[in-house]
């Protein structure tokens, strides 16, 4: 690098970051409000500091090279911290107005997002929330460039390199109408279990098999599927209308007396749901206490 500290210009950071981002110098100048041509000029200065092409033409745009690869996400956290340093204000939920997106599972919905957003709203009235549902392909890009904050997967569904911690651990229960035939009885036998109609969720759509399948295939039973829906959100009002059964996370189970509970007459493993955000958000204060909002929100869901 032929230049050292004392003479490089940081608003090159800017520069650069608009670049890996673009892969565009007409882009990035668009995105910095500037022209081409005070972009391309940045550009020289860029190779010229860190003594690398950093981007090579392609047939579509630029492709950066390795040693401009290396600089991304340094410069992003570079670009964080300068941000910060410059936001004299100390956080206020009961005035902020920072906007929070949340990527969430069709069970993180319900179970997670729902009583999150109720506690969020009585102690930060002003604060923005944007949910989507997850998309794990494109995930890591998103937390990376800021597109997501927050996303609420499994352990086994975070992405590498990026912050995390584990929210709770769920379990499965059974779940049918009040009035069905079975809900007389405490607990259901496993032959009985194999016997009903079920209903599955899938959330890829289609499938007839599922966790449960597969802890009744080690002990060589099977039951029978008669409805796949791809959303939980269904579910309740679906088997308060018919004779079927289901097996669903615990933290799904109305609160109401329109359905009855039973445990599983198998075996069947649960799951961990995690919060993951990207580092360069682990010192906002704003993001840091949303955060903990969503943690005690779960804790308390739990009792």
């Amino acid at each position: 690098m032929k230049s050292d500290i004392r003479n490089f210009d940081l608003n090159l950071l800017k520069a650069l970051d608009a670049l890996l981002d673009e892969r565009s110098v007409t882009k990035a100048a668009q995105r910095l409000s500037l022209t081409q041509p005070a972009v391309s000029g940045m550009l020289t200065r860029l190779r010229d500091s860190f003594d690398d092409p950093l981007f090579v033409r392609a047939q579509r745009g630029m492709v950066p090279t390795l040693r401009a690869q290396q600089l991304a996400a340094p410069v992003k956290q570079l670009i964080s911290d300068l941000e910060a340093l410059l936001q004299p204000e100390a956080f206020d939920p009961a005035t902020s107005t920072i906007l929070v997106t949340v990527a969430a599972t069709d069970y993180a919905l319900r179970a997670v997002v729902v009583p999150f957003l109720g506690a969020l709203r009585k102690q930060a009235p002003n604060i923005r929330v944007a949910v989507q549902a997850v998309d794990l392909s494109s995930l890591p890009t998103q937390l990376e460039q800021g597109e997501v904050d927050i996303a609420l997967v499994t352990p086994e569904m975070t992405p590498p390199g990026v912050s995390s911690q584990n929210l709770f651990d769920e379990r499965y229960v059974c779940v049918m109408r009040a009035g069905h035939p079975d809900a007389r009885s405490p607990t259901l036998s496993l032959d009985r279990f194999c016997e009903l109609d079920h209903a599955l969720v899938s959330p890829t759509g289609g499938s007839f098999s599922g966790v449960t399948d597969e802890a009744l295939s080690e002990i060589h039973r099977h039951r029978r599927v008669s409805v796949s829906v791809s959303s939980f959100l269904i579910l309740p009002e679906l088997l308060s209308t018919c004779d079927l059964i289901a097996v669903v996370p615990e933290r799904l189970t109305p609160a109401n007396n329109s359905l009855v509970v039973r445990e599983p007459p198998v075996e069947i493993p649960g799951f961990t749901k995690a919060m993951v955000w990207h580092g360069r958000t682990d010192r906002d204060e704003g993001q840091r206490w949303v955060r903990s909002i969503l943690l005690e929100t779960c804790n308390r869901e739990a009792l």
